[in-house]
């Protein structure tokens, strides 16, 4: 009869635990929708973007919290538990690693920054405003934030509630050189069942028109798309958004530019093609070859991988490897050259990658 007793107060205190955890969800639950114009921070050239060489760099910065001596407890153990990986980084290495990553801003210039997973407010970043920090490493350019994870309590590990992932507001920063004309938030669609969606990200796109010296805009889109989506359910869907958008701006006659973490590979890359001796546990798709239209191309660098397993801390010849960081680019615009930026994931579990590119 005791033993009874006692099994039941347990069942009952799982159930107020997560009955609580699930209302406290609920009623902070943010959910944007639509299209939303974007504040924009800074003053930048006033003058068309030329039809010369223009440069742009794209880069998941992983909050600053996922150098390379850093795991993810989500990558390993999942929502429960998070055994012997980090919830949270200790701040110092938070602190280097958001330093870090400006001074890679900094090093290497280009006419746009797209940048992902930049937390403003976040317990996993010790509340550090980057996106300030980024806009402040790169004066005379106009700097912009979208939001796309703003959770008041992410309550993961679910059975560690003495150290959550806490408050989380995360999010796109797109630095430009040129001052756009509009810059919105675009509400992408698919969402993750119940109850997971209320502690989840809301994706996005970061949208930012450009007047040109030729006349029609240049569209430039800060991506990033979903992950952790079994059978890329909620993907397809934000892919078939994403080419309906882009391809709509190019039938007007505009510069159509996307690029940043797609989390699939481009069309004909193996996700394995940089480390196929290691199995990651995990495969990752590739985008298919006739999902956009003839003459878009796709921009990346075969030679440099852009993200590591972040299971554990990173290991050169130990450490899964891929490519899912790069660009899309509409037919009107002339590809010169792309390169990843290797720095062995020091600062974060993706690599930058630079394009310069020319307006046809």
């Amino acid at each position: 009869m005791l033993l009874r007793r006692v099994l039941a107060g347990i069942v009952l205190f799982f159930l107020a635990y997560f009955g609580i955890l699930l209302l406290a969800g609920w009623l902070t639950d943010w959910s944007p929708e639509g299209t939303n114009t974007l504040p924009v921070q800074g003053t930048a050239l006033s003058e068309p973007a030329p039809d010369t060489t223009l440069s742009v760099c794209i880069w998941n910065v992983g909050y600053g919290g996922l150098g390379a001596s850093a795991d993810f407890f989500f990558d390993d153990e999942g929502m429960m538990f998070s055994g012997s990986s980090m919830v949270h980084a200790p701040k110092p290495m938070v602190e280097s690693h958001i330093g870090g990553a400006v001074r890679v801003v900094q090093e290497n210039p280009a006419d746009f920054w797209m940048l992902q997973e930049v937390d403003v407010d976040s317990d996993r970043s010790y509340r550090i405003n980057q996106s300030n920090l980024y806009a402040e490493a790169l004066p005379g350019y106009a700097a912009t934030f979208a939001a796309n994870y703003q959770c008041a309590r992410v309550p993961i590990p679910l059975l560690e509630p003495w150290h959550p992932y806490g408050r989380v507001v995360s999010g796109l920063g797109t630095y430009a050189r040129f001052q756009p004309v509009v810059a919105e938030r675009v509400q992408l669609p698919g969402q993750q069942p119940m109850p997971k969606r209320l502690f989840e990200l809301d994706r996005c796109l970061a949208v930012h028109r450009f007047p040109t010296a030729k006349g029609p805009e240049l569209v430039l889109v800060n991506v990033h798309n979903s992950a952790y989506d079994r059978g890329d359910k909620i993907k397809s869907q934000q892919m078939a958004f994403v080419r309906d958008f882009a391809v709509a701006e190019f039938n007007k006659g505009n510069y159509v530019v996307l690029g940043g973490d797609w989390n699939q590979c481009p069309p004909n890359v193996r996700f394995d093609m940089f480390t196929p001796e290691i199995d990651p546990g995990y495969t990752i798709s590739s985008m298919p070859i006739d999902f956009f239209p003839e003459n878009w191309h796709y921009a990346y660098d075969p030679t440099t991988p852009t993200n590591r397993s972040a299971k554990d801390p990173y290991v050169s010849g130990k450490t899964f490897l891929t490519l899912i960081d790069y660009f899309l680019v509409s037919p009107n615009v002339h590809i010169i050259s792309v390169k990843g930026i290797t720095q062995e994931f020091l600062w974060s579990d993706h690599q930058p990658v630079r394009m310069t590119f020319r307006l046809q």
